[in-house]
């Protein structure tokens, strides 16, 4: 049985605490290794390291900084495949979806090698007599990222490429189901030449989470995942002083107008709702159609594509549509809700319930589903399923359509297809949603510009990646500097307005 490690000031270290979690094979079912779960002195250690490196690291001129960033995207390129693999086989992603996880990432990073343009602060001449006024954006020092299982390579760099590029340290606690794509991340930036500290990988459950949020030394926390816990980290993170940016769950509607191109449509919603088996909070789990002639046109669609998937392990080869999902709870939890969206009244076109693999009879498969006649009342309208699930919400009108995703709690993500750009601009306009698209199923922003969802999806007042990434792993310093041309006689007691 594989033990893995933390990786912590340079090396893999193995876990102290006596304690361990399974990292399965998702396809087979089988543990395949045991990860340490930290604990807070554990935690604290790894702290106080990073926090001992950070402000050499600082010093280092952003271009120096940039420059790492550009060798570490070399070296993901050299081992593009190699991440893939060791991604799909802990995580159940295909390997071509694997390959997407790591290059999204890797547009992160490309974006932060523009950290010297991006950290420049701003300058006022002669503000005054003899004055001059300037800003600094300076690093904060040591930060922390606690991040998901379902995009275990794209989301830590979507976090440390630009905390790296300002300068802090960064304290990365990944996912136990799948972490050993992190640790290989941070043996690459290593190797990229950054120095020994800077970024530290430390796997842990809750223990080590409340031990980054109640260490003083840490100064941010990002987070992706549930909801409930991104408002727990919010919460408790804001109330030690730290700056905060949490990102919740979702459920993301795509509204079809009558006007869209429905073999388009189907198209979109099939690899938009069960690509990576569901598992992405920018997934589309619920279809809109306005007008009954529009849903049964859909349906009509999308019954065939929904089950001609092709579901299998990664190893099966590119053609594979999706794998397994994580872990058996959360097979169970999807079939669970399966069985209430039918005893609720939804009926149900497409049925996976009973798919089975041969071979693989044991691994965390799930067939696909496809859901007409859903109601809002319903709980897999409510509920974020995160499988291999859509839901098809028919609505008598645009208006009606447009009110459904923007009564619902989340907002993450959502989409429309249509023809009409007048249609296409009142919903970009309208939409209480944080990521919109417009004949794309899945909005998700490129590197350059920000992520983030509305509402129940997203707690803090800045985006991830993008602009909004430098200015959260920053602060702000304003200095008002003046040089007296010649001695001054006496002090000043009066505070004295610019001139």
């Amino acid at each position: 049985m594989q033990e893995l490690t933390h990786y912590i000031d340079g090396a893999h270290v193995k876990g102290t605490s006596g304690r361990f979690a399974d990292v399965m094979y998702p396809a087979t079912g089988e543990v395949q290794a045991k990860v340490p779960l930290a604990s807070k002195d554990e935690l604290d250690r790894a702290v106080e390291i990073a926090a001992a490196a950070q402000p050499a690291w600082a010093a280092v001129n952003p271009q120096r900084r940039a420059r790492v960033l550009m060798a570490f995207v070399g070296l993901l390129n050299r081992d593009m495949d190699k991440l893939a693999e060791a991604l799909s086989r802990e995580h159940g992603k295909t390997f071509p979806d694997a390959k997407g996880d790591v290059q999204r990432g890797l547009e992160v990073v490309e974006y932060c090698i523009g950290a010297p343009q991006m950290l420049k602060g701003e300058y006022t001449d002669a503000a005054g007599p003899g004055i001059d006024i300037y800003s600094m954006r300076q690093a904060l020092g040591v930060t922390a990222g606690i991040t998901p299982f379902n995009f275990p390579a794209m989301i830590p760099m979507w976090m440390f490429a630009p905390a790296i590029a300002c300068g802090n340290a960064f304290i990365l606690k990944p996912s136990e189901r799948d972490p050993s794509v992190p640790l290989m991340l941070a043996e690459l930036l290593e190797e990229a030449g950054l120095p020994k500290g800077i970024i530290q990988v430390v796997n842990g459950d809750k223990e080590s989470v409340d031990a980054i949020l109640d260490n003083e030394v840490i100064q941010s926390v990002g987070f992706v995942g549930s909801t409930p816990i991104a408002e727990y980290i919010y919460s408790r993170g804001c109330a030690a002083g730290k700056r905060v940016q949490c990102f919740g769950g979702a459920k993301n509607h795509m509204i079809i107008m009558p006007d869209a191109d429905m073999d388009q449509a189907a198209d979109a919603l099939v690899g938009a709702g069960y690509g990576a088996a569901g598992e992405r909070c920018m997934a589309i789990s619920v279809a809109v159609p306005v007008g009954d002639e529009t849903a049964d046109r859909l349906i009509e669609k999308l019954i065939p594509r929904v089950e001609k998937l092709k579901v299998g392990p990664y190893t099966a080869g590119d053609d594979v549509d999706y794998g397994p999902v994580v872990t058996k709870a959360a097979k169970e939890n999807i079939l669970r809700l399966v069985e209430t969206g039918v005893d609720q009244g939804a009926k149900l076109v497409v049925d996976g319930r009973n798919f089975s693999l041969q071979g693989y009879e044991d691994g965390f498969f799930v067939g696909a589903h496809l859901f007409d006649h859903v109601t809002t009342d319903m709980d897999i309208y409510k509920t974020e399923i995160f499988g291999p699930v859509l839901s098809t919400v028919r609505a008598k009108t645009y208006e009606e359509a447009l009110s459904y995703a923007m009564d619902h709690e989340y907002g993450n993500g959502t989409a429309i297809f249509t023809r009409d750009g007048d249609t296409a601009r009142d919903f970009a306009s309208r939409i209480n949603i944080g990521m919109v698209g417009i004949n794309v199923p899945i909005p998700v922003p490129l590197a350059y510009h920000t992520f983030g969802g509305w509402k129940k999806s997203a707690f803090g007042d800045l985006n991830q990646h993008g602009p909004d990434a430098f200015k959260f792993y920053t602060r702000t310093k304003t200095v008002t500097a003046r040089w007296p041309s010649g001695l001054k006689e006496g002090g000043e007691f009066h505070f004295k307005p610019m001139d």
